[in-house]
């Protein structure tokens, strides 16, 4: 059985795809629909901000193809500054904002930085009970002294959590499944390209190729593989996007 694959860019809301990607004259309350014709899915990173009111998600529910997916990032305010202690009113909230995307609704995302170290695996291992079991989630860790840590990838395993697979450019490329999908993050260095989103700035040929050919792996052994670049990895997320999906297609995954 062959997995199924969903792609997309880090959000798509830039004024800078104007034009390279998005036609020109186009509106903003119009980018998620044109967008939504080229890929199937994306990442929501506003929501790592702030939990969006009813009638914006609503906007995102209504302005989307019945077979498009949302991989929303989990609030800040859980992950990083309650370090997801004392913030059930929170999740509450962000939970019952999700709920509106219904079928639309891919992995949540737990994202943690670099001071999230294996010193907090008491809180994620308190926390991930407390998440709707209809979900799914995918956890990012940003030290890799997680990568040494056993219990973590049993806690993963447990509670059928993704290890998010990142390509950054301070965390080895580690590719470990935890869960019946899986969930790549092609984030390369904000530093490079800090801005001015409209082109390809760095050659990432070689990367992609190999990106592409561990994703179609993946998919052959039915893995459920989401895939998410954003504008740092290359300066253009969906040129990058465009040119891993004709890279899979080459190997000959044409259900994309």
């Amino acid at each position: 059985m062959t997995g199924k694959l969903h792609i997309g860019t880090a959000g798509w809301s830039y004024k800078d795809r104007i034009g390279p990607f998005y036609p020109k004259g186009i509106k903003a309350k119009d980018y998620l629909s044109y967008f939504s014709t080229k890929f199937d899915s994306v990442e929501v990173d506003s929501t790592f901000y702030a939990i969006p009111a009813e009638k914006v998600v609503l906007g995102w529910l209504q302005n989307s193809p019945d077979h498009f997916s949302f991989a929303p990032k989990f609030p800040q305010i859980i992950t990083h500054h309650k370090r997801l202690t004392n913030c059930s009113l929170e999740l509450e909230a962000f939970s019952r904002s999700m709920s509106l995307l219904q079928h639309k609704l891919g992995p949540l995302v737990l994202q943690f930085d670099f001071n999230f170290t294996p010193a907090f695996l008491p809180q994620l291992t308190d926390f991930l009970p407390q998440l709707p079991e209809q979900w799914r989630y995918a956890v990012e860790i940003r030290n890799r002294k997680w990568y040494g840590t056993p219990k973590f990838f049993d806690l993963l395993e447990r509670y059928k959590c993704a290890l998010v697979i990142q390509d950054i450019y301070y965390m080895p490329r580690f590719v470990r499944l935890t869960a019946p999908f899986t969930y790549l993050r092609l984030l390369g260095d904000r530093r490079k390209i800090p801005n001015n989103f409209s082109r390809v700035r760095i050659d990432r040929e070689k990367q992609l190729t190999d990106w592409a050919e561990r994703i179609v792996s993946m998919l052959s052994e039915g893995v459920e593989v989401y895939v998410y670049a954003n504008n740092h990895y290359q300066g253009h997320a969906p040129a990058t996007v465009e040119n891993l999906k004709e890279k899979i297609r080459g190997l000959g995954f044409k259900d994309i």
